[in-house]
């Protein structure tokens, strides 16, 4: 009897420890917790760059791998080029800066916000600069400004007139994840 009432508690501390870990995994997947988040809040705050922003941005474009190199060279976690990197740290003061600096986490949250601030900055007179910013951060400013017409501030119509089907779903998947449709 006594054995019996051994396996009972074992399985009862089974289940529970189970129960509590699965609570956790799924707290995570559900709240996308990442263990850079804290830096992206902080960063989020200096730039005035909505945090949750920054994260869909760090999503779409790495998947939260700090390693990550795109097809044109992109590096790390925003898929910051080394020419902005650059221009960050000139505008910063950091002499010492070479592109590998942006496989280190801050430096290239920091770098890419950065930049994407200063896009939607340019955007600012548009009622929604996101999708003008966005699309400036994956394709260029010269073909944001290609597909922004004056006499059309709408910015639904602008994301249909984004020609790269690449940069159109970059825009849309990084807006919905950011407006919370996933």
């Amino acid at each position: 009897m006594n054995i019996a009432k051994g396996y009972l508690k074992t399985g009862y501390w089974i289940v529970a420890v189970s129960t509590v870990l699965a609570g956790l995994v799924a707290t995570m997947l559900l709240n996308r917790v990442h263990r850079h988040d804290q830096l992206i809040v902080r960063i989020g705050r200096e730039y005035q760059v909505d945090p949750r922003l920054i994260s869909a941005v760090i999503w779409k474009e790495s998947k939260f791998d700090a390693a990550a190199v795109g097809g044109v060279g992109e590096i790390g976690l925003m898929q910051v080029t080394e020419t902005v990197g650059y221009e960050w740290a000139a505008e910063f003061g950091h002499a010492e800066f070479s592109g590998q600096d942006l496989f280190n986490p801050e430096t290239n949250i920091r770098a890419g916000t950065w930049y994407l601030a200063r896009a939607i900055t340019q955007w600012s007179d548009r009622s929604d600069p996101l999708p003008y910013a966005l699309a400036q951060y994956n394709a260029g400013r010269s073909n944001a400004l290609r597909w922004a017409r004056d006499d059309d501030r709408d910015p639904h119509r602008f994301v249909e007139q984004i020609t790269f089907p690449t940069t159109r779903e970059y825009v849309t998947d990084i807006l919905t994840r950011y407006r919370g449709r996933v």
